[in-house]
């Protein structure tokens, strides 16, 4: 049967989901801040919204959906600080908002998490987060879970790091011999956008529950040996470290050494990955990109 979904943060996951639901013959809008974002999204199928997350007055008209995904990133070269974005805007939609939908499912970030010293973290963990971005996805995923109308009907993905087509990290520096201002050692977590896609159909396919859940690809690699791979793929130099700069993104992920435990969500959702490891994923993007001509 016909389902309406809402997407807001409508990005490189998003988009992705977005296709997936309209090949499944579902209603699917999307919340956009721009007119030319909106004729793009009317181009590919998707009703747009214009409004803004932090501007409460442009929510008024939010459309009554059976499913909303919430995928709000941050943009850094915003005026407004990522907790406006990630823990304000939620309260916004959901404010504004009249039927709460069959399911609410709010895209987070193993962030939230912190330093494990290299420790196995699963859903039972305590959360200390160091970053300001795991500390505003702690907070909204708080308001998520205490709101009394919308709390029973929320499903939280805590995703590991999203790599995919046109998003492989730091492939560029790689190639340019560039030092990469992270130490070799600690541990990568990550998830391959279509993985992510597929976790999201999951979720959505299934009977309403109300959880949090770990959504990584299960094999956390040490970052020397992940970008020592890439290296091989590109035809690059071995990579070469450095020590990020003090107070830096890059500094706070370094100090932030953890391996993702996957384990609920692959078995309450029987979820496997088409891509079991970053060996695999990048691989098939590197592959696809070179016959494309469009590696970096």
């Amino acid at each position: 049967m016909k389902k309406t979904r809402l997407i807001i943060g409508c990005g490189y996951l998003g988009l992705r989901v977005a296709q997936t639901w309209i090949s499944a013959g579902d209603q699917v809008f999307a919340l956009t801040r721009n007119e030319e974002n909106g004729a793009k999204f009317q181009e590919l199928g998707i009703t747009p919204v214009i409004a803004d997350v932090t501007n409460p007055q442009t929510l008024t008209d939010l459309p009554s959906c059976d499913t909303v995904l919430f995928a709000v990133g941050f943009d850094r070269k915003s005026d407004h600080s990522i907790e406006a974005v990630y823990v304000q805007g939620l309260q916004n939609v959901i404010d504004y908002m009249e039927i709460p939908p069959q399911q609410f499912i709010y895209i987070s970030s193993t962030g939230v998490y912190g330093d494990a010293g290299g420790d196995l973290v699963n859903e039972q963990t305590m959360c200390e987060p160091k970053r300001p971005g795991g500390k505003a996805c702690l907070t909204a995923e708080r308001f998520l879970l205490f709101h009394p109308q919308f709390a029973q009907n929320a499903v939280i993905l805590r995703l590991a790091g999203i790599y995919g087509p046109g998003r492989i990290p730091r492939s560029r520096d790689l190639q340019n011999q560039v030092p990469i201002p992270t130490p070799g050692d600690g541990a990568l977590n990550l998830i391959h956008v279509e993985d992510a896609v597929d976790a999201v159909q999951l979720v959505t396919d299934a009977p309403v529950q109300s959880h949090i859940y770990n959504v990584s690809d299960g094999s956390a690699v040490v970052r020397r040996e992940y970008y020592q791979h890439l290296a091989q793929l590109l035809d690059a130099p071995d990579p070469v470290f450095k020590d990020p700069e003090p107070d830096s993104p890059a500094a706070f992920r370094a100090q932030s050494d953890r391996q993702i435990d996957n384990g609920l969500f692959v078995s309450d959702y029987a979820f496997k990955p088409r891509y079991p490891s970053y060996r695999e994923g990048l691989a098939a993007i590197v592959a696809n990109e070179a016959e494309l001509g469009t590696v970096d």
